[in-house]
């Protein structure tokens, strides 16, 4: 094994074969982040902010973590790899009385052959070089495309085409506020399918991608189709702005719980924006300044988060960062009941310090 200076380590070991010598190379990456963590408002306190939330009196708490840590391993052999991954975010198993013992959870799991992908990683409507750098995970997740799921995918230089795990979230005809009948997930059998189309140059890069599904959840089977935009723009110097725009059938693929697929049997309509722009302060420090918004047409939901921050790189691989932001609720009239929705909003201060392995 030898140390190299990238954020990975490549192990070569070398197989004897019958018609020649082929070397399997094995690359160990990810990090460990350790964050603080305080929110004061009236959404209920959240490790990072999804798309989703619930409204209570208080949310005041401070939490330190570093259940973010993030391991992968990454294998080629020939024209074949494979990559997996998994962090400790989310985890039901660790707390604070049982030694904050959290478990893995699996992030990716895939093999890549001759531009055929097979496995869990992220969909293909996801450009993930549209992402802010943030201090909490996940940039503003209520605004943007963040789905992992099991897909098979081919990809050219400027085309991928998908078929992907179908899922219906949401409820169907007849639910009420107390009483929400959850989708039954057993006719989803048609694979959601996924066409993407690539331009990158010196000025950065833009993918636009088409979302098609058949949801038949009972009784109620219907088309779905949406379209996504996703752009990042080199600018001044090193700085950049990063976008992403999304209309349609797009349910669980956008927001992070901020919508769903479908509301009382009906198929829901989402619009969802998300931008973002870095500036270089100097050669190590930066901050990004991010804003993302999703709305729906039939729950009337209403999600916002926005956010500025301040990053350093105190080594090449050691980053410090700290980010003030705000999460916000301001959804309609409840399908349901038809009255107004609660609303309300959380701020939040956030220090983190990032190892890259």
């Amino acid at each position: 094994m030898k140390s190299i200076t990238k954020a990975s380590i490549c192990i070569c070991l070398i197989a004897s074969c019958s018609q020649s010598t082929m070397a399997t190379e094995y690359h160990f990456g990810g990090f460990i982040k350790a964050n603080a963590r305080y929110v004061d408002g009236d959404i209920a306190f959240q490790d990072s902010w999804t798309g989703g939330g619930s409204i209570t009196e208080s949310a005041k708490r401070t939490q330190f973590s570093a259940a973010e840590s993030r391991l992968n391993v990454g294998i080629t052999h020939g024209d074949v790899s494979g990559f997996a991954e998994i962090d400790f975010s989310g985890s039901s198993q660790g707390n604070a009385v049982f030694s904050n013992s959290y478990s893995p959870r699996l992030r990716h799991a895939y093999i890549s052959y001759e531009g055929l992908t097979a496995g869990q990683t992220w969909s293909t409507m996801v450009n993930t070089s549209t992402f802010a750098e943030t201090a909490d995970l996940g940039v503003p997740l209520a605004g943007q495309t963040m789905v992992r799921q099991t897909l098979v995918r081919y990809s050219t230089d400027s085309w991928q085409f998908a078929l992907e795990n179908p899922y219906t979230y949401g409820t169907k005809a007849g639910s009420t506020v107390t009483d929400k009948k959850w989708v039954d997930t057993s006719n989803d059998y048609v694979p959601d399918a996924v066409i993407r189309f690539d331009k990158k140059g010196d000025w950065g890069n833009v993918s636009v991608s088409s979302l098609l599904r058949y949801l038949d959840p009972q009784d109620t089977a219907q088309f779905g189709a949406g379209v996504s935009i996703a752009a990042k723009l080199n600018t001044i110097g090193k700085d950049d702005l990063r976008l992403q725009l999304h209309y349609g059938n797009l349910g669980r693929y956008v927001g992070t719980d901020a919508a769903r697929d479908m509301i009382n049997g009906e198929i829901e309509t989402t619009t969802s924006a998300m931008f973002a722009y870095r500036h270089f302060w100097t050669e190590r420090t930066r901050s990004s300044l991010f804003y993302g918004v999703t709305m729906t047409d039939i729950e009337q939901t209403d999600r916002f988060h926005a956010g500025v921050n301040l990053f350093t790189n105190l080594t090449p691989v050691l980053a410090l960062g700290f980010e003030l932001g705000r999460y916000q609720i301001d959804d309609g009239q409840s399908p349901y009941s038809g009255e107004p929705a609660p609303q309300g909003a959380s701020n939040y201060a956030q220090l983190s310090l990032q190892f890259y392995i």
